[in-house]
Formats: structure tokens, sequence, C-alpha cells
């Protein structure tokens, strides 16, 4: 496991889910190739999906680049090994009427 080697670039998540964020990163790094990154994606985004309600997003990879909206409280980038992780939930849009 690779807890505590995360470095957090930037969040606004509660510390609970910040380390939860990392612990799944690195547990998905035990489980997958550093390469597989859609299967760790999909890992973290299952774990956050259960742990957290649904709508969460996760995107991981060595270089990308993004612009999105995200619900107060839900998000983090970190770097893990030779991985960035952006993890969010995104904001729900009101139904129309």
């Amino acid at each position: 496991m690779l807890e505590g080697k995360a470095l957090v670039e930037d969040t606004d998540m509660p510390m609970k889910m910040q380390i939860q964020a990392m612990a799944s990163a690195s547990q998905a790094l035990d489980l997958y190739d550093v390469f597989d990154c859609k299967s760790i994606a999909a890992h973290i985004k299952k774990e956050f999906d259960m742990g957290y309600g649904s709508g969460w997003q996760c995107v991981v990879g060595s270089n990308f680049g993004c612009y999105f909206t995200h619900s107060e409280g839900t998000f983090i980038y970190f770097k893990l090994e030779t991985l960035n992780f952006l993890i969010f939930k995104g904001v729900s849009s009101p139904s129309s009427a």
C-alpha cells in the first residue's frame, strides 16, 4: 500500500474523504497495472459511488487537462506514483418542469 505517499495538489474534500480517495487509489494500483488507467478509475469510481452515493467521476492518467463543475466538498486532485488522480462528484442539474 502507498498511503501517505500521495501529493495532494488541490482539494475541497473533507479530510476523511481525502484519505479514502488516496486509499482507494493505492488499492487500485495494487490490483491493476499502472498502465490500465481505465480499470484504476473504474475501481475508484465504484468505491466512491458505494460509499458516498452515485454520480462520482474519476480521471486517471499521466498527462491530461480538464475543465468541470463539481458539487462543493467533493473534489480532489492528487499525484500517486507516476499517475495523477482527479475525483469529483458532478453537479446535479435541476429537472425541467
